[in-house]
């Protein structure tokens, strides 16, 4: 077994975080499926850039079918569509004490865990904004919140380690006690991004539309109304308030929280999220399936009604198979508001 640390992803998630901890001294092997982009960091090394920092990192990377070797600590950082595949694939590389962190977006801990067993598994929130650009060049817009945590709220050895690691991107990175509650906190934050991705607008100008206001305050109550009736109390980070979401809370609440994710997204050169950056920019399929669908399900278990989300779904299927992203397409949502 190797110290390497094995990340698995590389784009601009998992190649931000691989060339902070290179840099730093830690020994780092980024796999990704993209033969230009891998063949582009093994030359060039990896570039990121952005108002946070610009360096280029030399480091190693591989495709996935030229690892060998057993890890420790594996991060996970593909879509969400992608988590059952990749586990399976680097399955065989995990060492008898190894564990994956997932740095995705998602409740794709749930799928690790089914696949390798929630004790080889670490739960990981990222906030931050970035965007692959090209091979071996990344954006990183602005910093975001970072929390790591074990799914059982213990604190472990291997925890604090993961957490050491994590700290040489963001310094101010949280070890929690419920990472559960931050990912239900990006849930609800997360499928109002999926509604911004309907336009051509930022995310901020999204935000912004008062008109469309009720639309963003729908889809945060129904997730945390789904997460509430799983016993999670859901936490909040860089202007998304889950309490604002919550049975009892006002109107006023929920655009005081709106307000401040529209602030929050104003002070970042990612001024499109990853979802609208799928369809508009690559071209290809969103994690709106693996990623947020999936409350669908959980609110009929929990016998929440959540008919907004429901429709968020099927517009965004509509924007990948080809209608154009407008304004037009939001107001397809708010109507499902009423």
């Amino acid at each position: 077994m190797t110290d390497t640390i094995l990340i698995w992803g590389g784009g601009a998630i998992g190649g931000t975080l691989g060339a902070f901890m290179a840099r730093a001294g830690e020994d780092v092997l980024l796999v990704d499926i993209v033969p230009e982009h891998v063949a582009a960091i093994n030359e060039n090394g990896l570039l990121i850039e952005g108002p946070v920092e610009t360096f280029t990192q030399p480091m190693k990377a591989a495709l996935p079918a030229e690892v060998t070797g057993k890890f420790k600590t594996v991060i996970l950082a593909v879509k969400a569509q992608h988590t059952e595949a990749a586990i399976e694939a680097l399955r065989p590389l995990l060492a008898e004490d190894g564990y994956v962190v997932s740095a995705q977006n998602g409740l794709n801990e749930l799928t690790i865990g089914k696949l390798i067993g929630p004790e080889r598994t670490i739960g990981c929130f990222v906030n931050f904004g970035a965007d692959w650009l090209e091979a071996g060049k990344i954006l990183l817009g602005n910093r975001g919140k970072v929390a790591i945590g074990e799914l059982d709220g213990s604190v472990t050895d291997r925890m604090r380690e993961v957490h050491r690691l994590f700290s040489l991107y963001e310094p101010d990175a949280e070890l929690t006690t419920n990472i559960w509650g931050y990912l239900w906190g990006k849930m609800g934050y997360g499928g109002m991004l999926f509604a911004t991705a309907l336009t051509p607008a930022s995310m901020s100008d999204n935000f912004a539309s008062a008109k469309h206001a009720a639309v963003f305050e729908g889809l945060g109550r129904e997730v945390m109304a789904v997460a509430r009736a799983r016993g999670v109390t859901p936490l909040g980070f860089n202007g998304f308030d889950p309490a604002a979401f919550m049975p009892g809370s006002s109107t006023e609440d929920a655009k005081r929280s709106i307000a401040a994710m529209e602030e929050h997204n104003r002070h970042t050169a990612k001024t499109h999220s990853g979802v609208w950056r799928d369809i508009a920019v690559r071209k290809r399929k969103t994690e709106v399936d693996a990623q947020f669908a999936i409350i669908i399900d959980l609110a009929k278990e929990a016998g929440v009604e959540a008919p907004i989300t429901k429709r968020l779904v099927e517009l965004v299927h509509e924007v990948e198979n080809g209608r154009p992203q407008s304004w037009d397409v939001l107001d397809e949502l708010l109507a499902a508001c009423s």
